[in-house]
């Protein structure tokens, strides 16, 4: 793909001279839904050139809902899919209705976890953020004969009521034209005159075909605290590898699943970490990298029932007891009124046997 002689420069590593259009090679593509559950929804589909592609809903607080590397789906989908924002999804497990799965799903910002009461406020399952529209402030193409090679979207999710608590989120979520990775940059904002409690938690949810029978996880986790199952589903159980994943389970029909909390080491002295997870067939790998500083836990969860056949790695700055038990224990956050709070994290496919075996060297194997 070099440029010919006294030609424009090459920035890129796309040949500029052979398209005129950007999108072309890449670019963010902004529809509404027209159809079905989702009709009406706002979404951005990003195509970052190199292989990847998602779609961003600007109306469940731009989360990311399908993803694919080339022909690979990346993401699990739920059988109704996206949905649009519904308020009454926020009360007890009702959050499950609307969930679409999907590579993203944010879950916050004053609650992750089982429904109940803190503090004589009622809290839904997993908080309000995935039924809370976002207010689109720029979308910014890539144009690689200006040498701009990075794309993005930012937009504000505001959550809360009069006399508080009261939340601001302002995130930006950009890719590099010709790589596979997504980079989030989420900031909040306490914009109440009272501190505000706050729960963050990134449900990023893998499924088939990237996810099958012999894939393995990737983590480096001293400590490994199983949530307490019946002995038959758990998968952090004696004798068996919680790493390696099984075929469809039948003790994981309906509500039966596993769960427990990782504790990945830092890499650095900033705390950076990544988990992740292979399947070494389709020479595909999806690493999430991420600051064990902002994020003390990473949940995995593990649901192998027939057709809802899905796991996730959960990065969170808490637990998912409940905010009332976090807050007992000492361990949930707070933001204080005109403070802020910033997350920055990235999700990246990795390919090829040496994208793949760098990702499995966090198990201490090659």
């Amino acid at each position: 793909m070099a440029q010919p002689t006294g030609g424009p420069p090459d920035t890129s590593g796309f040949d500029t001279t052979k398209f005129v259009n950007p999108a072309q090679v890449g670019g963010i593509e902004w529809y509404t839904i027209g159809d079905g559950e989702g009709r009406g929804v706002r979404a951005l589909c990003v195509n970052t050139g190199g292989g990847l592609r998602y779609r961003v809903l600007a109306d469940r607080g731009l989360d990311i809902d399908q993803a694919f590397f080339n022909q690979h789906s990346l993401a699990f989908l739920t059988h109704k899919g996206v949905t649009p924002p519904r308020r009454a999804h926020d009360r007890g497990i009702d959050w499950l209705k609307g969930f679409p799965g999907g590579l993203l799903t944010s879950c916050g910002p004053f609650n992750i976890g089982p429904p109940g009461e803190d503090q004589g406020q009622e809290l839904g399952l997993h908080g309000t953020h995935s039924n809370t529209a976002a207010t689109i402030e720029s979308v910014v193409q890539p144009d690689p004969r200006a040498g701009r090679m990075q794309m993005s979207v930012t937009g504000v999710v505001r959550y809360g009521s009069l006399f508080g608590p009261l939340l601001e989120l302002r995130r930006t979520i950009t890719s590099t034209l010709g790589e596979n990775g997504i980079d989030f940059a989420d900031e909040f904002f306490n914009a109440g005159n009272t501190d505000a409690p706050h729960a963050w938690l990134l449900h990023i949810n893998l499924g088939y075909p990237r996810v099958d029978e012999g894939s393995e996880f990737c983590y480096d986790s001293p400590k490994v605290e199983p949530k307490e199952v019946p002995e038959q589903v758990s998968r952090f159980r004696k004798g068996v590898d919680p790493k390696r994943v099984p075929g469809p389970l039948e003790a994981h029909r309906g509500f039966n699943e596993s769960v427990a909390y990782l504790f990945p080491r830092a890499t650095d002295r900033a705390g950076n970490t990544t988990v992740g997870l292979v399947n070494r067939k389709l020479s595909i790998g999806v690493a999430i990298r991420y600051s064990t500083k902002e994020f003390p836990r990473c949940v995995n969860w593990q649901h192998w029932g027939p057709g809802e056949y899905v796991t996730a790695l959960e990065p969170a700055n808490g637990t998912v007891r409940g905010r009332w038990v976090d807050r007992e224990e000492g361990l949930l956050d707070t933001i204080p009124a005109g403070g802020r709070k910033v997350y920055r994290y990235r999700i990246e496919v990795v390919s090829g046997r040496d994208g793949v075996e760098s990702l499995r060297s966090l198990n201490g194997r090659k």
